[in-house]
């Protein structure tokens, strides 16, 4: 392995799948990245109907806004960690399996979480963790926290 690749979305198994992945990085002096996809905004159906918008604008607010969102979780997660693990981010419009497909590598480990943020709370795996599965080119690590029931 060259590195981990961990997907982040702001839910609490993607925010395990990441303290995982830069446990794993200390314990093995691996490289970490840490990869959000987030989607665009859409333009609304009439825009002559509604007050003029900047999509340009709102395209590099919603960036910057994935970009801070990630460096707080990776933030919150590493603390407590040695200063010698190298952790990258990457911020990057996209669907979720696409681009982390995309991102990893043959020599990478790519871990995600067992379910993110759709909507069918109670499937084992979601819907990104089972594409990466299928899909990606390298070993899928899905991390999966306990259930308390």
């Amino acid at each position: 392995m060259e590195r981990i690749v961990v997907g982040v979305d702001g839910s609490e198994p993607s925010k395990n799948a990441l303290r995982f992945a830069l446990e794993e990085g200390e314990q093995h002096h691996l490289p970490v990245l840490a990869v959000h996809a987030w989607s665009p905004p859409f333009p609304p159906p009439d825009p002559v109907a509604i007050a003029p918008l900047d999509y340009a604008d709102l395209f590099t607010q919603v960036q910057e806004g994935a970009e801070r969102l990630l460096a707080n979780l990776v933030e919150e997660a590493g603390q407590g960690r040695q200063d010698n693990l190298r952790v990258e981010q990457l911020a990057i419009e996209g669907s979720p399996a696409s681009v982390l497909i995309e991102t990893a590598s043959d020599d990478d480990l790519l871990v995600v979480g067992s379910r993110g943020r759709g909507g069918f709370s109670r499937l084992l795996l979601g819907s990104v963790s089972e594409q990466v599965a299928r899909h990606a080119p390298c070993p899928v690590l899905i991390h999966r926290t306990r259930s308390r029931r």
